[in-house]
């Protein structure tokens, strides 16, 4: 007697944002020392940029995918690529790749790669404002770090889109360490043991 059944497995993934944003928080922490002139040169940079910026909000992507959740997808994913990309851009300065690379360096192209990322966290602030404050306030942030790069990096505004750049990085680093803990200890403790704000309510019905 043939007793074919058919079994629903439902797989549960953790919420990766966690090492997500600790792997921004330490990323731009690093990153945001050059630009305020504590550290000099971006050798010791690359190794975070490639494994904290990159691989880690890769992870967090792909996890946030296995979740359906397409907000976190998209945004984990895109900033893993962009430090993939800022990395590479700054070995072939540094004439990693060879000369005829580092010869033909345009800062100008950077600017246009920093340009589309300002578009796109612009439209992803909008997204954060149904998640949490603290997820609005990072956005921002990041916001004005990729006004700064592109202004910088297209030589206008002098020194102030540097500095603009340097502190609302160093920023972003400290409110992801904050929401790292709070995306950890939170469901942890079964509490809100670290606020984080609720949603603006604006969008959403």
């Amino acid at each position: 007697m043939n007793n074919n059944q058919t079994q629903n497995v439902k797989i549960l993934n953790c919420d990766p944002s966690g090492l997500g944003l600790f792997g921004l928080a330490m990323v731009t922490l690093v990153a945001s020392s050059q630009k305020l002139g504590i550290t000099e040169g971006t050798s010791f940079i690359i190794p975070w940029a490639i494994f904290l910026g990159g691989f880690a909000q890769l992870f967090a992507c792909i996890n946030d995918s296995k979740r359906q959740n397409t907000f976190g997808t998209t945004v984990f994913g895109a900033y893993a690529l962009f430090w993939f990309g800022v990395a590479a851009s700054w070995m072939i300065k540094m004439g990693v790749f060879g000369e005829k690379f580092q010869a033909a360096v345009d800062p100008h192209q950077l600017g246009f790669a920093f340009l589309g990322y300002l578009i796109f966290s612009l439209i992803m602030t909008i997204g954060s404002m149904e998640t949490n404050k603290l997820l609005f306030i990072i956005f921002l942030l990041i916001d004005l770090l990729f006004i700064g790069l592109t202004l910088d990096s297209f030589g206008i505004g002098g020194e102030l889109p540097h500095e603009l750049a340097a502190y609302a990085e160093l920023f972003v680093s400290l409110f992801s360490f904050y929401g790292c803990a709070a995306t950890v200890l939170n469901p942890h403790f079964g509490r809100e043991f670290i606020p984080v704000g609720k949603p603006f309510g604006i969008f959403k019905k």
